[in-house]
This record gives C-alpha cells, structure tokens and sequence, in this order.
C-alpha cells in the first residue's frame, strides 16, 4: 500500500474560492509533468501552470502547482500540491482525471497523515495534535492542539523512554557483564533513578484531567426544582433560544446539550429537568437523568428560586459539592435574602429574566472553567490510552523498586519502556544494546 501514489482534496468540500487536491507518492511528480505538460519545476516553489488532461488535452484548470520532494515533504514522500478554483466542476474535473491514472488511487481517510508517521516526519501523539488542531472549536483547543502537533507532548514521553532505556541498558550491563570494569556508581544509582522519574510521571497523571477536558468538553450541568430558571441560563449562555421556557412545572423532561464557547473553553452546558417529587412516569425518569448527570458533570450550576428561601429543595441540596456554583434566581421577583453560604458555597444572585447579576455569574463560570483547563508550562494530557498508558509505566517501576532479583527487574523497566512507546508508536528494544556498547565499550 505504502508504495502506491494516492491523491485526495485537502480542502473542504463545497464551492470555494480556491481548493486543494494533494498527491503523494513516488509517481506524484510524473502526474504533476503530464498535467502540466512541463517538465522542470523548483521544489516548494508556486508554478502557474495550465492543467490538462493528459488523455485527450482537454483542459481542467489554470492553477498553482508545488513540488515537495522527498523526503522533505508533510508524508516524506514526493508530495504535489495543486491550488485549483474551487468550483465543484473544476474539482471533479480533476479529481476525475486522476482517478483514471494508472497507479493512482484515492487516499484513505488518514492516509496522508499515517504515512507521515509511517516514514518518521511525525510520532503518534503529533498525529493526534493534528486531528485535534482539525477539529478545534476554541481558541485554546486550538493553542493545545497546536502545541501537542508540535511535538511537546512526544518530546515529554520519548525522553522519559529514553532514560528508561538508559537505566536499563546500564542495569543489564551490570548484570551481563560482570567482569567488566564498570563504575559501581552505576549499579548503586539505578534505583534512585528510576524513583525520580517515577515521581516526574505521576505528576504529571496529577493534572485533574485538565487536557482531556479541554479536548472533549468540560462538562457542565444546570440542575434545580421546576421553574428555578434553569433553560432561560440556557438560553442566555447560548445567546439563542435553546430551550423552551414556560411558567408551567416540568416543562424540560429531558436533557438538552448546547455545545458553547466560554471564556475561549469548549463547554457542553445541559439543562436538566426540574428536581422534585413525581408521581409522572415520564417525569420521574427525566429527574433520574437530570440526577446522574449532575452527579457525572465537572461543574454544575445549582440554581433555586430566591422567593423559596428558607425552605429550599433538600433533594437539590443534596447535589450540591465542591464543583459546584450555587444560584438564587429571580432576585426581580423577590426580596433579596441575607445568606452568607450555603452548604460552604457563597450564593449568586441573579435574574435571568431582567440579567441582572448575570455579569457575575459569566464572570465566575468562566473562571471556573479556566481553572480546569488552564495550560500550564507543562504538556497535558489529552487522551485516555495516554493516561492508560502512563499508569501501567508507573506500575511497572514500582515492582522494578521493589524486586531484588534483577532478571525481573529489567523485565520491570522493559515493560515501562513498552508502556511509554505505545503512546507515541515507538518501541525499539534494539536501542538498549546501542546504549550499553555506546556507553560502556564493552569488550575494550
């Protein structure tokens, strides 16, 4: 497969200004001579050419050509980049043209960004920043993908490998070599060794999931009695009429997601169906969802009616944690009340309908939310197979600490090492012999 040129539109679909069909592979640079009908082109350089139909001569387009060659090209193949006008018929004019080549084929979804991690332009977790930076929402989406793309993350993981590695290859030159005249230093060293890297890696899982959450969503729920004001919060943080808001008890029976943008932080805001006692079947189940929402959220706005003070729902009260907001609503309705807490928690007073207070309550959601996701000097990070990943490597070293016997222990230190390849795609336990003989010069 790897010795095929494949070809795809790089740009989105749809009438544009300007698209993009790439190519990549070792027959990229013929197509680009018999579309053009030139033969001499100056790498990453933009070429005006006229492109036809090598077939019959019809013609395609007037466009931009560049020639990356190999191996200095996105995939680490001969890549051709074609700038055409974005019209559907011009594009499938094209696209139709080489799909009648032989030795071409359309890529597969991926394909461009497997073979470049296939040839070593890019490891695992770069490829992941990619997809991320593709499917950015918000700005700080954007700075994290952008950030992991950039190799941060990998250059984090593969020299915690690396000195894995080294550990290992000094602990098994000991254990191979043992008349050799190795440094006892070594020997003795190893162990704090790896107890220091073990503390750097479990630092660094005691994020509080902060690029996960910033990659998927913080999680954010508004739960409360009937008519507390929940869908018209909704509504205001959406800046549209997402739910419906009605006088009448238990008009939200289900929940309803909006996928916001708060403070430069992607946010997927529910609102739930009001908290109380029902004898309504269908009811009873939305407060069942409204309930394990709550309680699998990252935040929640626990929202009452001011005018019911002192005597609010004890059900909702019960939801009420440290990863919570509280709010009185409808202070427009009813006499402010003078409470300093509730349940540890400073109320928020606020009306949804005439906004006042509302500044507020956007002004600390969003700093509670920043808070969970804020970027920090070091790389964080943003999938479950990472943190799965890491976990076993901190597994491993702890049995490496507590085992004398040092065939096991290695092993121990092997399986760190696996660990951490399996994140960024590289696992090559041929370095450990190129560490020893390199470091040692065994056989001197």
């Amino acid at each position: 497969m790897m010795d095929q040129t494949i070809y795809a539109l790089a740009s989105g679909a749809g009438r544009c200004g300007v698209a993009v069909v790439r190519l990549s592979g070792s027959q990229a640079f013929d197509v680009l001579k018999q579309l053009s009908g030139k033969e001499s082109f100056k790498a990453r350089y933009a070429h005006r050419v006229h492109l036809c139909d090598p077939s019959d001569g019809e013609p395609i387009d007037d466009g931009l050509a560049l020639y990356f060659p190999a191996p200095h090209s996105f995939t680490g193949e001969d890549v051709v980049e074609l700038q055409i006008h974005g019209g559907r018929a011009v594009v499938q004019g094209l696209l139709d043209c080489l799909a009648a080549m032989d030795g071409l084929r359309l890529a597969e979804p991926g394909e461009f960004t497997r073979r470049a991690f296939e040839n070593d332009k890019m490891d695992l977790t770069a490829a992941e920043g990619l997809a991320d930076l593709i499917h950015s929402e918000t700005r700080a989406q954007a700075k994290q993908a952008l950030r992991q793309m950039e190799g941060a993350l990998g250059s984090l993981y593969n020299d915690w490998a690396d000195r894995i590695l080294r550990i290992l290859a000094h602990f098994e030159a000991v254990i191979d070599f043992p008349d050799e005249d190795l440094p006892q230093e070594v020997e003795d060293g190893v162990r704090a060794q790896v107890d220091t890297l073990m503390g750097e890696i479990e630092d660094h899982l005691k994020d509080g999931h902060r690029g996960e959450l910033l990659r998927d969503g913080v999680r954010l729920a508004i739960v409360g009695p009937p008519n507390a004001g929940k869908s018209s919060l909704l509504n205001h943080l959406a800046k549209r009429e997402v739910a419906i808001v009605s006088d009448i008890a238990g008009t939200t029976r289900d929940i309803i997601e909006s996928h916001l943008d708060i403070g430069g932080y992607p946010v997927v805001v529910s609102d739930t169906a009001g908290i109380r006692h029902s004898e309504d079947v269908i009811e009873i189940e939305g407060i069942k969802r409204a309930q394990d929402r709550a309680e699998s959220s990252d935040l929640k706005v626990v929202m009452f009616d001011c005018g019911d003070w002192p005597e609010l729902d004890d059900k909702t009260l019960e939801l009420i944690d440290e990863d919570s907001l509280v709010v009185l609503n409808k202070i427009d309705k009813n006499d402010k009340p003078d409470i300093s807490e509730i349940k540890g928690h400073t109320p928020i007073y606020m009306s949804a309908k005439s906004k006042d207070g509302l500044a507020d309550f956007f002004k600390k959601l969003e700093e509670e939310v920043a808070s969970r996701c804020m970027m920090t000097g070091a790389p964080a990070l943003t999938r479950a197979r990472h943190r799965e990943a890491l976990e076993e490597c901190v597994q491993a070293l702890v049995r490496f600490s507590h085992i004398d016997l040092a065939e096991l222990a290695a092993e121990d230190l092997r399986m760190a090492t696996r660990s951490l390849g399996r994140i960024t795609g590289r696992i090559d336990v041929e370095d450990v012999l190129d560490i020893v003989f390199s470091d040692f010069c065994i056989g001197k």
